[in-house]
Order: C-alpha cells, then structure tokens, then sequence
C-alpha cells in the first residue's frame, strides 16, 4: 500500500456526479472567477515539453515539478516549490511557442530566485487548494451524465494565495534577466518573452483593477520592456523561430482549450473553411460540448481515418459515447486509447470508469484492475479512488469500497472524511491486512480524535502513550 506521509501536491481531477456523499463547497473566489483545475494528458504533455528545457538550464529538478493547468479566462501563470501553473487564458492569448516559453521562463526565473518560496502567504497556505475542477481527459460526468459538469479536489486556498503573490519591479526586472539567461542557456529565443509583453504595453496605463491578474501581480513599465528586449537582443538564439512542430502542438492545444471552454465562439473561430487538424479537432469538441455528439462523432471519425494512432482522438471518441449514455460503445475507443498510451494513467482512468459502468461483474473486475493500474502511477488521483470505491461497491466489497473513499478524502485534502471512513473500513477489514493497516494509517495522519486514538490503543495498534 502507499506510505500514509505521501504529499498532498498532486491535484488530481475530480470530476462531477451526484455522490452519496455530499462533496465541499468550492470557495467563492473560485466560483465567482471561473477557475478551474483542469487535467488532460495531452495538453500536460505539450507544457512538460515546452518547459523541460528551460527547467533544466535553470539547475532546477524537473521531474520534481507538477505542471498545474488551470482553467481561467485570467491570463496568469506563477511558480512555487515543486509547482508550475499556467492559466488557460495564458495559452489562448499566447501567439505562438516562444511567447508561452518566454512566460515560463520568466516564472521559473521566480522560482529558481526563491521569490514564491520566501512569501509568507505562499508558504502558509501550502499549495493545497479548493478547486472547482472540470476535465478534458477525464470523463466529466462520472454518472455518464452530460448535465454533470463540476467537481471538487483540494483542501485550501490557492486562490487566496494568488492574490497576495506580487512581485516589486525590481524583482521584476532582476527575474526578466534571469529568464533571459536561461533561455539563452536553453537555446532558445528570447524574442517570444519580449514579444509578450510588449503585446501588453498597454497595461500599464490601466487602472490596477482593470489589469490582466498577470499584471497586477508582475507590474510591466515600458523601460523594463526596453531592457529586457536589448537583454534578449544578445541571445545567440535571438533568430530563431520555432519548428513546425511546436507551431502546431501550440495550434492543437489552443484548439482544445477553445473547444471545450469556449465551444459557441470556437464554432465561429474554427470555421468549416479552415481544414487544418487543429481547427476540426476544435469544432469537433465544440459540437460535443454544445450537446451535438452526432456532429461531434462524424468529425472524430474523419481524423481518426488520417490519424488512426492518435490516442487522444480516441479518448474523445470514447468520451463523447460515454458522456450520451452509450457506455457499451465506449469501451472499444478507451481500449484504443490504452493500448496506444498505456503509460498515461487518465486514459486508465477513462477505460475504467467505462468498465464499472456496464452490467457486467466481469467488466466490473476488469474495470477495478484498471483503475488500481493507473493508481499505481498517480497514488493521489482522486477520481480514480472515487470510481475505485463504486466498482467495490457494486461488488459487495464493503470494506474496501470504504478504504477506497477514505483515499478520496485523503488525497483531496479532507482530514475529517477520511478518518471518518477509514475507521468505518476498519470495520469490515479483516485485521492486520496491508488494507487494514492502510486505513489505521490514514487514521493516524488524519487528525484523529482522542477517542479514535483510544479505540486504537485499545486493540494494540498505537500505543497508549500517544492517546495522552
């Protein structure tokens, strides 16, 4: 089983459906803001890539960063200890990869400075939030509902934390050089950055309340612009432009992000004319999302004819069946998508969810089998613990169906949930199980009450000293 001291960083999705239990409510900062964590595989994949680089000239552990996506009109990206999160509107109103790397580098330059990390507010409020969480990847009606739409994941204030994070012009202007150097030393232009935000100029004659949050927290002036585009101007790399590639996985992730957040406008943006993968992958999602799968489907077929092992073409495939209530016909594009990407653990995640749905106790073990895979590889994803404790239940496995809730819990933050149902697991385990001993675990670093650590001490599992 997972140690019980695993870190709470991992955000995992969340997705909606109306559970037995009645999940938190999101902050209000959240709601009235529109923000969202969001997970996709191939989008998380396409931000892994563009940053990879620019972590590794700036002497920082990649493979320690979690790269957050999160859904927001707000054009805003920060840094903290072992994060990275870029906003949705960030991308959309990036023109290209370079200007999207030149950010990045620029809050890697926060990070590598120390900047988040000595703020106070950052650090008390430790990087775990309360999310409103909506999917891309993941299935987001869990009931197999196409009204469903919202979730929840976290434990406490990003958001609040956001709006404390400003940076002094100095800051600014020393971080500006430093994400210079570090594109430099990446091999890559620096023109993107400077390019950014000059393409904002204008913000520094608005009003602090009308400012992008970007703004707000990173005050631009023109002679900062003008030192950093002379900095820039050095760069050996200054000329170079990105690869056809980059220009189109940049096109693809715009496209999606279009698709699904904004689906009437990518109607019009992504027009019938434009016959690029990424402008019909957008209205395909477009059509999914403003409830026409017929329209949606024909689309994803027509790709699927030119791009047969697109993982991802299949996982929206999939999604869009499941979504309208034809689960039995999911289950083929969500095998599809595994055996093209098995190492991605929300295609798992998908294909069981899809599993635990049909009337099948075989398909419902197999289901169970997936999701217990794709938690080997992301211990803390909330949605797979959650879909992990209905195929238990459907399959009279009460007390792992508890266990399984009680990881929910604990993975997205909420002590009292989960102690409250590991000890009811504990109850129908049997004793000294590696199940049993995870639910004790839980219990211990859960805030345990003195009558739970008495009920505890009295079987022999703590000692009686540690209930004073």
């Amino acid at each position: 089983m997972v140690s019980p001291a695993r870190p709470l960083s991992r955000l995992a999705l969340v997705a909606a459906v109306a559970f037995s239990i009645a999940l938190p409510a999101a902050p209000a900062r959240a709601q009235d803001e529109g923000i969202a964590l969001i997970r996709d595989t191939e989008i998380e994949e396409i931000l892994r890539r563009d940053s990879e680089p620019l972590f590794k000239a700036a002497g920082v552990n990649s493979s320690a960063i979690e790269i957050l996506l999160i859904g927001s009109k707000e054009m805003n990206a920060f840094a903290a200890p072992s994060t990275m999160a870029v906003y949705t509107g960030l991308i959309l109103e990036s023109d290209n990869p370079n200007q999207l790397q030149g950010v990045i580098a620029h809050e890697v330059g926060h990070l590598a400075g120390g900047h988040s990390a000595r703020s106070g507010d950052m650090s008390a409020a430790g990087l775990k939030p309360f999310l409103l969480t909506m999917g891309l990847g993941v299935l987001a009606a869990l009931a197999g509902s196409g009204e469903a739409a919202a979730g929840l994941v976290g434990s406490a204030s990003y958001f609040g934390t956001l709006g404390a994070m400003g940076y002094s012009r100095e800051q600014e202007s020393r971080t500006d050089q430093a994400g210079a150097a570090m594109l430099e030393r990446a091999g890559i232009s620096g023109k993107g950055l400077a390019d950014f935000f000059d393409k904002f100029r204008y913000q520094e004659v608005f009003q602090e309340a009308r400012r992008f949050a970007y703004f707000r927290s990173h005050p631009l002036s023109s002679s900062r612009i003008e030192s950093l585009r002379h900095r820039v101007e050095q760069n050996p790399s200054y000329n170079k432009v990105d690869t056809p590639e980059a220009i189109e996985e940049h096109n693809i992730m715009k496209a999606k992000l279009d698709g699904f957040i904004n689906p009437t406008t990518a109607i019009v943006k992504y027009s019938e004319k434009d016959k690029s993968y990424a402008a019909r992958y957008a209205r395909a999602i477009a059509y999914y999302q403003m409830k026409q799968p017929d329209q949606s489907l024909k689309l994803i077929d027509a790709l699927l004819i030119e791009q047969p092992n697109n993982p991802y073409l299949w996982e929206l495939k999939g999604q869009v069946l499941f979504e309208f209530g034809r689960a039995a016909e999911a289950e083929a594009p969500q095998r599809k998508s595994v055996a093209l990407k098995p190492e991605a653990p929300l295609l798992r995640v998908n294909l069981g969810q899809t599993l635990i749905a049909l009337d099948s106790p075989a398909k419902v073990e197999e289901g169970a089998a997936e999701l217990r895979k794709a938690l080997t590889q992301e211990d803390d994803n909330a949605v797979a613990w959650r879909l992990l404790a209905q195929a238990y239940d459907k399959q009279g496995k009460e007390g792992l169906a508890r266990l399984a809730t009680g990881e929910y819990y604990f993975a997205v933050g909420d002590a009292q949930q989960a102690r409250v149902f590991a000890m009811r697991a504990r109850e129908k385990l049997s004793k000294d199980t590696p199940e049993w001993r995870r639910a004790t675990d839980i219990v211990l670093t859960s805030k345990p009450s003195k009558d739970d650590l008495k009920d505890l001490a009295k079987e022999g599992s703590i000692s009686r000293t540690s209930t004073r």
